[in-house]
């Protein structure tokens, strides 16, 4: 059976409607297909405190739309019936008009270079739809699964939301405004790191700088043609053979003194960091997450080794909090060499020679219990940039505490404005992007 086609009579045949209570604050439920698929639930990654998904409030509220359930081989698919006239928006990172009625997308991260207006999945995940009835009430829903999401919004005043079991929904709302149901949402999910202030200035990037030299001469030109410019961007050709935490000898020979010049004349410096190490003994961050046994796993428990950049990579496995603390010190070192802000990038995870784009759905990720405990890729998948930019956001901390971090990620997930900023990713000097 198809669950993702034009079937819609099909997938709600023996649909029910979902049991809920209130949590967090008033106006806000949390529904679960029954009792027992609320017990088997993942934890929260998206709510900044997990607890609050999991803890009923007092209440006399009662939700104003009870959303059906039905549960088909390993699916479940959760609909919402709204009164024609009703608008869609949110779905997070995808391509199109911010209005989303009539759409439908597909939150699973990828590596998507020169996306188009048909593509149906970017770089983050963010199972969330923004509803503005006829009324002009607004209502939020959150399907809080970090597992492949379908949300279909093609059939009028209805969402649909299948993936598998099991997850809760919540909602948001409705409330008399778009402004009060984001407010509602930024309580659970938590609102955007505080940035430091030089961040909100121009920044000038791009693929790429060959040379410390270069950088200079670029800084230089701004100065001398007197436009404003606060920041600049090292991409990945400033490494030593793409292999992170490492500066080429030859081409950047003194990554502090490059960084102080910059500072002089009024720049800051933010550089690259991608998760996959490569693949070499005798190569520090190699060795030494070998022999804290950071890497992901493929089904057989060897290390999974993919195609990136540098080559065959081994990549941290940032579900767990081990790896998360081995790579926030490396972070912390990294950032004496007079580093300000640090751009993780390729972190859906990007792999490459490979038709998915990504590792197997089958390599092992031994997460925290917190984050869900031991499981396989497909479901912490859409959480992995989230997670890595947790953790170099902790290694800017730990490297001066009185200095707000910044840190720019390309992968993440509803909940990751906690720690990074994002960007458009791959995107095209044409008009239409």
């Amino acid at each position: 059976m198809t669950l993702s086609g034009d079937s819609s009579e099909t997938v709600e045949m023996g649909s029910t409607d979902m049991v809920f209570e209130p949590i967090l604050e008033q106006g806000v439920f949390r529904f679960d297909c029954s009792v027992e698929h609320r017990k088997a639930a993942s934890p929260s990654v998206s709510f900044k405190n997990s607890k609050d998904r999991e803890v009923p409030i007092v209440s006399q509220n009662v939700p104003a739309c009870i959303p059906t359930c039905a549960c088909l081989q390993d699916q479940q698919v959760v609909t919402f019936e709204f009164s024609p006239g009703t608008s869609f928006y949110g779905t997070g990172e995808v391509s199109g008009q911010l209005e989303r009625t009539g759409k439908r997308v597909f939150t699973w991260n990828t590596d998507a270079w020169g996306y188009g207006p048909g593509t149906t999945s970017l770089y983050q995940s963010h199972p969330w739809v923004l509803v503005v009835l006829p009324t002009g009430e607004t209502l939020g829903v959150l399907a809080d699964t970090t597992r492949k999401c379908e949300i279909d919004l093609r059939k009028e005043g209805s969402i649909r939301i299948i993936a598998p079991t099991s997850y809760p929904i919540i909602t948001f709302g409705p409330f008399s405004s778009p402004t009060a149901v984001l407010e509602s949402l930024s309580h659970a999910i938590g609102t955007v790191f505080m940035p430091p202030e030089w961040t909100l200035g121009y920044h000038q990037c791009r693929w790429s700088y060959m040379s410390a030299k270069r950088v200079a001469e670029i800084a230089q030109m701004f100065r001398d043609k007197k436009i404003p410019s606060d920041v600049i961007w090292m991409d990945i050709d400033y490494m030593d053979g793409f292999r992170c935490f490492t500066f080429d000898k030859e081409r950047f020979p003194d990554p502090s003194a490059l960084a102080k010049d910059l500072h002089n004349n009024g720049f800051k410096a933010i550089w690259m960091l991608d998760p996959g190490v490569k693949q070499e003994e005798g190569y520090y961050v190699y060795d030494s997450g070998s022999k804290n046994d950071v890497w992901i796993s493929r089904a057989d428990g060897k290390p999974f080794i993919g195609e990136v950049w540098p080559g065959p990579c081994a990549f941290p496995d940032y579900t767990n909090s081990k790896t998360r603390t081995w790579w926030a010190n490396l972070v912390k070192d990294f950032v004496s060499n007079g580093v300000d802000g640090i751009w993780n990038d390729m972190n859906e995870p990007a792999v490459f020679k490979v038709v998915t784009k990504t590792m197997p759905e089958n390599n092992i990720h031994r997460g925290d219990d917190e984050l869900g405990g031991v499981q396989n890729h497909s479901h912490y998948h859409n959480v992995y940039g989230m997670l890595m930019a947790r953790s170099t956001y902790e290694g800017m901390e730990l490297a001066d505490k009185k200095k707000r971090p910044f840190v720019l990620t390309r992968a993440g997930f509803i909940g990751s404005q906690r720690y990074a900023a994002t960007w458009t990713g791959d995107n095209l000097s044409n008009w239409e992007h």
